[in-house]
């Protein structure tokens, strides 16, 4: 099969590209212990997964140290971690490719043992998140109630992002990401069923969506709307989570994401809403990208299930522009060039998906090294 759209340019924003294959953000959980630095093994991973004219969205990197949820994740807010990932951004460069930053905190979907002084992890309301978390030694723990952040803090947040934004400019980026999905920080005051907040933050939709829109605002500042992009995940699950109103609510932040003219929308679809956590698809789902392409009229990036061929009907329906994939490039680093020549696709291990180190991280073959 021929995927000719799949491998034709395309502008998301600011960011021109020679094809519509997008590595997703994935979390590895292989920073340094102790600083949560990026370091040379990184820089490799992402080398070896940059092409010439592609996107890769980098992990999602924690802008504080209270927005550690997993052991391992990167964060963008110390000098060695922009060093590290300086290593990974010229690694990227080398290759031709272009990398942008994840901006991340976790909210609640943390544990105590991640959060400096052992406190609790902060949310818009104190609402814990139903099942099982794991402490900074990877063990299974239960989730804790959060604390709810104050009004008066949340101006603090925002600054964080605005300098996390910074930080990525500093260490090569060539743009950001905000991570507005799966259920963590800016998810959870979207979202009715983990907002409860009676203050400007709660409520109305325009309320619980004024945090992500002055992030996004805040970001931009930086680097301008057109080197902005924004992850959502309508009807996700992950991490306990739920609205009652999905349709007006991502309609909404939809349309005011149009408003400002950010470079584009990453759309999770919920047939994997489970963020990776198993291979099981949900056909029944809505079709995210299709109800709510009308209410942004930027690029949609598509993320979620997807293999070249749905891909490919994805974009030449009109859809999406572009297509994320994760764990097809976790095994395949060379996954354009494979889905380009309709080369088989090495089998991802899930046991090595999150920490460890080069094992099932930097050794899946290329199709050269088959030759």
């Amino acid at each position: 099969m021929a995927f000719d759209h799949l491998f034709s340019p395309v502008s998301l924003g600011g960011f021109h590209l020679k094809h519509r294959v997008i590595m997703a953000p994935l979390t590895r959980c292989r920073s340094l212990p102790g600083t949560n630095a990026p370091h040379a093994l990184n820089a490799e991973y992402y080398g070896q997964r940059a092409s010439e004219g592609g996107l890769i969205i980098a992990e999602a990197t924690q802008v504080v140290p209270e927005g550690l949820g997993y052991p391992g994740t990167p964060g963008i807010y110390s000098p060695e971690q922009v060093a590290g990932w300086k290593l990974a951004t010229n690694a990227v460069h080398a290759k031709g490719g272009r990398i942008v930053l994840q901006l991340w905190h976790v909210g609640r979907i943390s544990h105590s043992s991640m959060q400096p002084g052992g406190k609790l992890p902060v949310a818009p309301s104190a609402i814990r998140a139903a099942g099982q978390h794991f402490t900074a030694e990877w063990q299974p723990a239960e989730f804790e109630t959060p604390r709810a952040l104050k009004l008066g803090e949340i101006p603090g947040i925002v600054a964080a992002y605005s300098k996390g934004a910074e930080n990525a400019k500093l260490a090569g980026f060539d743009g950001v990401e905000v991570h507005g999905a799966n259920g963590y920080l800016l998810d959870q005051f979207l979202q009715d069923g983990t907002n409860k907040r009676i203050d400007k933050y709660g409520g109305s939709i325009e309320n619980r969506a004024r945090l992500l829109l002055e992030v996004t605002d805040a970001v931009a500042k930086v680097w301008g709307a057109d080197r902005v992009g924004v992850r959502l995940s309508p009807y996700g699950e992950f991490n306990d989570m739920h609205d009652s109103d999905p349709v007006a609510l991502y309609s909404y932040v939809l349309q005011q994401m149009s408003a400002r003219a950010i470079a584009y929308a990453h759309i999770i679809e919920p047939r994997v809403s489970n963020a990776g956590g198993t291979d099981d698809v949900n056909h029944d789902a809505p079709d995210a990208a299709k109800l709510f392409r009308a209410a942004f009229t930027g690029a949609i990036i598509g993320a979620s299930g997807y293999n070249a061929e749905t891909a490919e009907a994805a974009i030449t329906e009109g859809k999406v522009e572009a297509v994320a994939f994760g764990r097809f490039f976790i095994a395949n680093p060379d996954l354009p060039q494979r889905f380009k020549l309709n080369a088989a696709l090495n089998k991802y291990n899930r046991a090595t998906f999150y920490g460890g180190t080069e094992k099932g991280y930097t050794d899946y073959p290329f199709l050269t090294d088959a030759e």
